[in-house]
This record gives structure tokens, C-alpha cells and sequence, in this order.
């Protein structure tokens, strides 16, 4: 059960934000996730729990713990990943670092206790057996396709990365000390029982990944212990800690984590350096030199008072924009996200099917939670008119086994480019359920034809 941490003498703590709590029965029937839009997955993920409750009440606020008696359920999030998956997985190749941490809490401190190369089964199970250590395998959709399957529909809900990690840690052990992260956590525990400790105060939105917790955090705020099918969510900048209870089974569970680098202030550097570029072209005085020196001196409040006037100056014009002009991170998301989840070799989202596209066709986007669709320079000329294109983005291409894993390989970016003339038919088909192809916004027939070809190619749009 959770518990509130008693406030210290002389008011040295504040009062902790209260740990929601839902105990759920078993439901009489199977328990399964809603797969039928990303809305449904994440609603079944936290259900009771309405979608709307918890944006207004927990999301980035304080944690949610939801304990279920739902035997289907339970034998769900175990199918997702066992102790046993290791042994197979194993033998695909995975390596020391890049895949799979074996590591110990000892006095409280992380100790790691990789080896070199590659990771053998047997080698993780006795270091798991005998010095007690916990297995921390990386990114596990890359290989199990239910996590696939449910990381694919939230990134397409928050638009955002999802990531995953599983920890597997025997009886009377734990892997990590006390920590915080900064990403917003979903704890979905797998097997056996989990011990959880969350400590307050939290480190609001914090942005520092895995950084050390002070040697002296106080009491635990919230105390409670994890069952398979309980779930768990915590903000960015919570610290806790986890460990396994002696006299039981290991445990395994997943940490589903998102939003990492998706403040208000990533967005404003992503957007400004294009609200320059475009109020520059129109306004005499951005384009006008800086004072003599100014970069060999320490800052002037001339230039202080200037460079307040302009970003005055953009705010205005920042007010009338309808469309912002994302540098990178659209087309950063789009390349690295999940493929869309499919069962077979996948060629549906590579090979273009059914009716090739024509004048008196009507054709429907499809796969468009996967599609981004911005507006930047021509990338493919250096000249001064830096004319703009319309760029479409899309992950139909992305390869799973590299999602999340960093820069380890080169990523390339998967789609098209068209005239900025082209937004107008672009946007009738990205927001009509289907649409002729003659009643597009272009002046020609031949463009009309062109364009829907173009994106038939690509498997983004298809004829109904």
C-alpha cells in the first residue's frame, strides 16, 4: 500500500503529491489491450483509469499505481518477456553493453559486472544465480513483437519515441540505487513480485538522465509491492528504487519510457532558427551587421536592448503564424520510430498493392499516424532564393532492430519532396477519409496523377 512520508520537524519537507491507487477485480472474461487505435492501446493500458483523468491529474504531476486480480491479464505481461526469452535471444547474437547490463546494488552503489563480447546464456545465469545480479536487457520490442506491437501504437499516441528496458532480478536483490530519470515511466511488471520505493521530493521535469540521488533522500513517500499485471507510472524526475523480496521467485518486469526531449523548450530551438530565417528575409534591420567588436567584448547593453527588440519582433509574428517550420524534430522523430507493426515478412510496407492510382481514381492516406508532413529550404540547392518544398516523412521503412539503439547506425531518412504548390492537394488528402483524384487543388491533370503516383510508390496512399 502506498504510504505518505511523515513531514520533518521545523517544516523541512513538503508534503508529497499522493500516489493514486486502483485495485481492480478480475473481470470474469480475457483481459486483453484494445489494439484498434493508438487511443484504445494506451486507454486499455490504464484502465480504469479514463485517458482525460490522467492527463489532468497525473501526467507529469505525481505517480499512478494500479494493482489488477485479472489472471488473463497477469498471463499477458508474462508472455511479454521471460527469464527463459534470454536463452534464445542469446543465441541471435546480443553483446555485452549495447544489449544485456548485468549489474548489482551493492552498499549502495551500482556495480556492473559485464563481461567482453559477446553474452552467453550460461555465463548470465550464473552471475544471476550466484552473485545475485540483475539482467537489464535493452530495448526488447527489437526482438519480441507484442512489445513491438504496443510501443508502435503509443508512439503513434504521444508522438513521441517509446522505449523499453526489462530488468530481471532474483529473489532478495537489486539491480540499481536509489535514481531519476528523464522520461516519463511505465512500469509493467512481468513476473513474480517487485518491491517499488518512490521518494519525495521529486526533481520537477527533470533532464539529467540517471543521475545519483543525494546520499540522503529521507524515508520513502510511497511504498508498495507489484504484482504481474500491476502497473505503475511515475514522472520525469522521480527518484526511486526497486528491489526483489527474499523467499519468492525472481521478478521481471518492463520499463516503458517516453517524451524524452519534448519540452516547450525543444520545440522553441527547433521552430526558431525557420522564424529567423523567414522574418530576416522581410525585415531590413535582422539583416543589418552587429556593432564593431562586439564578439572580442563582453555583452553591451546596446546589443542587450537589440536583441530584446527582435525577439519582441518575432513573438509578434510568431502570434500570426499558422504553420510552425520544424527543423528537426519531425523528421528526427519520423526516423527513428518504430516501423508499423505487421505479421508476415512485412512487404505491404514496402511493395506498393492493389490498383495503380489514376485521374478518375479515389484514393485514402494510409499508415498516416506514421507520416509527417512539414515545410523547410530546398536541401538540394545553395543559392540565395532558398526556395521552399513541402517534405513528407515516413517510417514504413525503418528497420526494428535498430530502433532506440542510438547512433550505432547511420539512420536514413525515408520519403518525398514536392512544390510548396503541391500543400493545398496534399492537405485535402491528409484530411479527407478519401478523396477523387481530379478534385485535388493542381492545375493540370498530369500533376494531379503525378502527385497521387508518387505517394502510391511510397505505399502511403492506396486506391478504394
Amino acid at each position: 500500500m502506498p504510504k505518505k512520508a511523515k513531514p520533518a520537524e521545523h517544516g523541512e519537507e513538503e508534503e508529497p503529491l499522493p500516489c493514486k491507487q486502483v485495485k481492480v477485480e478480475a473481470a470474469g472474461g480475457p483481459s486483453t489491450l484494445n489494439f484498434d487505435s493508438p487511443s484504445g492501446l494506451f486507454q486499455s493500458l490504464i484502465s480504469p483509469i479514463k485517458t482525460e483523468t490522467f492527463f489532468q491529474e497525473f501526467w507529469e504531476q505525481k505517480p499512478l499505481l494500479i494493482q489488477r486480480d485479472d489472471p488473463a491479464l497477469a498471463a499477458y505481461y508474462q508472455s511479454l518477456f521471460r527469464l527463459t526469452d534470454l536463452k534464445s535471444l542469446c543465441s541471435r547474437g546480443m553483446y555485452y553493453g549495447r544489449d544485456v547490463n548485468v549489474c548489482r546494488c551493492i552498499n549502495g552503489k551500482k556495480k556492473v559486472l559485464n563481461k567482453d563480447g559477446k553474452a552467453h546464456f550460461l555465463q548470465l545465469r550464473k552471475d544471476f544465480d550466484q552473485k545475485r545480479a540483475t539482467i537489464q536487457f535493452h530495448q526488447p520490442q527489437r526482438f519480441k513483437d507484442e512489445l513491438w506491437r504496443i510501443q508502435e501504437k503509443l508512439e503513434c499516441f504521444f508522438g513521441s519515441l517509446v522505449g523499453s528496458n526489462v530488468y530481471i532480478t532474483p529473489a532478495g536483490s537489486q539491480g540499481l540505487p536509489p535514481h531519476y530519470d528523464d522520461v516519463e515511466v511505465f512500469i509493467l511488471q512481468l513476473e513474480g513480485e517487485k518491491h517499488w520505493r518512490l521518494y519525495h521530493p521529486t526533481v520537477p521535469l527533470a533532464r539529467e538522465y540517471s543521475v545519483e540521488a543525494e546520499d540522503r533522500i529521507g524515508r520513502p513517500a510511497h511504498e508498495f509491492t507489484l504484482k504481474p499485471g500491476d502497473l505503475l507510472y511515475f514522472p520525469r524526475g522521480t527518484i526511486h528504487q526497486a528491489d526483489t523480496p527474499p523467499g519468492l521467485a525472481h521478478s521481471t518486469h518492463v520499463t516503458i519510457s517516453t517524451y524524452q526531449n519534448s519540452s516547450w523548450g525543444d520545440i522553441l530551438l527547433d521552430t526558431i532558427s525557420g522564424l529567423v530565417f523567414d522574418t530576416a528575409k522581410e525585415d531590413v534591420a535582422l539583416r543589418a551587421g552587429i556593432p564593431r567588436q562586439l564578439l572580442l567584448v563582453e555583452t553591451i547593453p546596446f546589443a542587450t536592448r537589440k536583441l530584446s527588440g527582435f525577439l519582441r519582433t518575432l513573438a509578434d509574428r510568431l502570434e500570426g503564424t499558422k504553420e510552425l517550420l520544424s527543423s528537426d524534430m519531425k523528421k528526427d522523430f519520423i526516423m527513428h520510430r518504430l516501423p508499423p507493426y505487421c505479421v508476415g515478412d512485412g512487404t505491404e510496407l514496402s511493395t506498393p498493392g492493389g490498383k495503380l492510382p489514376r485521374l478518375d481514381s479515389i484514393v485514402r492516406l494510409q499508415f498516416k499516424d506514421h507520416i509527417v508532413l512539414t515545410v523547410g529550404p530546398d536541401q538540394d540547392h545553395s543559392d540565395e532564393t532558398h526556395e521552399k518544398m513541402v517534405y513528407i516523412y515516413h517510417s514504413l521503412k525503418n528497420r526494428r532492430e535498430t530502433h532506440m539503439m542510438g547512433n550505432e547506425e547511420e539512420t536514413e531518412s525515408h520519403g518525398l519532396r514536392f512544390p510548396l504548390s503541391h500543400m493545398n492537394a496534399l492537405k485535402q488528402i491528409w484530411n479527407s477519409s478519401a478523396i477523387s483524384v481530379k478534385d485535388l487543388k493542381l492545375p493540370s491533370d498530369e500533376e494531379k496523377e503525378s502527385l497521387v503516383l508518387s505517394l502510391w510508390t511510397e505505399c502511403l496512399i492506396q486506391v478504394v
